[in-house]
């Protein structure tokens, strides 16, 4: 049964998709497809910023983490990747893997690319320098060039100042760099956190654009926002996080009618 306020898994896409994610073989591990996150929590000092969270990402699969300011979204995202200290008990699999002790560099290679909120890019080096970065990984190693031009497309204002400095580019171009450098790893899984935040509305719209381009093209992604029409838009399904747990799940087209997005933004 759902939790109070919890909107029920409806049949369909998402419900089939978190199915397919926990099928065990006999005699055997969970099977896990995808991304499977059971139970996270993070704690700062006194402080429960999430508690108990329990998200499926299944293979090519855009879903969305919703919620306002302090909801518990960025720490869910560093939680996962181990970039900030995880209360024992969480289990974490990928493509059906243990990844709950991996360090965060050695994500990377497993396929999950993490674009952490307020970008994260190298400002003293150049575009192009930024993107070689990314590219260092040993499984983006074959077909980088081809992968360079290719986000280039998706991104063309990179294209045109890839010898420019990051840290002299606009808020919305250093956001691109980010997305852009976590591409050249070439991921199977891309985690982007609050890609929207303190853009002007045409950059959000060419961000969104980009994206979904992204998830056309078959790659996975966990998105944390507050953009609520945007990022339901771009995602199949969703999650609210409100005071550090989830509060509603389900299909983006049910979530744009739940009360419980509002009282997560809004309170209440």
């Amino acid at each position: 049964m759902p939790d109070a306020g919890e909107t029920p898994m409806p049949e369909g896409r998402g419900a089939r998709m978190e199915a397919l994610d926990c099928g065990a073989p006999e005699g055997g591990a969970p099977r896990v497809r995808g991304l499977s996150v059971d139970g996270i929590s993070v704690r700062y000092g006194q402080h429960l910023a999430l508690e108990g969270a329990s998200i499926r990402v299944g293979p090519g699969e855009c879903v969305v983490i919703l919620g306002a300011n302090g909801a518990g979204k960025s720490s869910l995202l560093r939680g996962l990747t181990g970039l900030t200290g995880r209360e024992p008990g969480a289990r974490l699999r990928w493509n059906g893997a243990d990844i709950a002790a991996a360090a965060p560099e050695s994500l990377v290679e497993r396929g999950i690319a993490h674009v952490p909120e307020g970008r994260g890019v190298f400002t003293a080096l150049s575009v192009e320098d930024n993107l070689a970065l990314g590219a260092m990984p040993a499984r983006a190693q074959d077909g980088a060039a081809a992968r360079r031009e290719k986000v280039f497309s998706l991104f063309p204002k990179l294209a045109e100042r890839r010898r420019q400095r990051a840290g002299t580019m606009s808020g919305g171009e250093q956001q691109m760099v980010g997305i852009a450098r976590a591409l050249m790893s070439n991921p199977d899984l891309l985690l982007l956190d609050e890609p929207s935040l303190g853009l002007a509305p045409i950059v959000v719209g060419e961000m969104f654009d980009a994206l979904a381009r992204i998830r056309d093209e078959g790659m996975a992604i966990l998105l944390v926002e507050q953009n609520v029409d945007e990022s339901l838009a771009l995602a199949a399904r969703g999650y609210v996080l409100e005071a550090g747990r989830i509060v509603a799940k389900g299909e983006s087209a049910a979530l744009r009618g739940d009360p419980a997005v509002a009282r997560a933004f809004l309170g209440g």
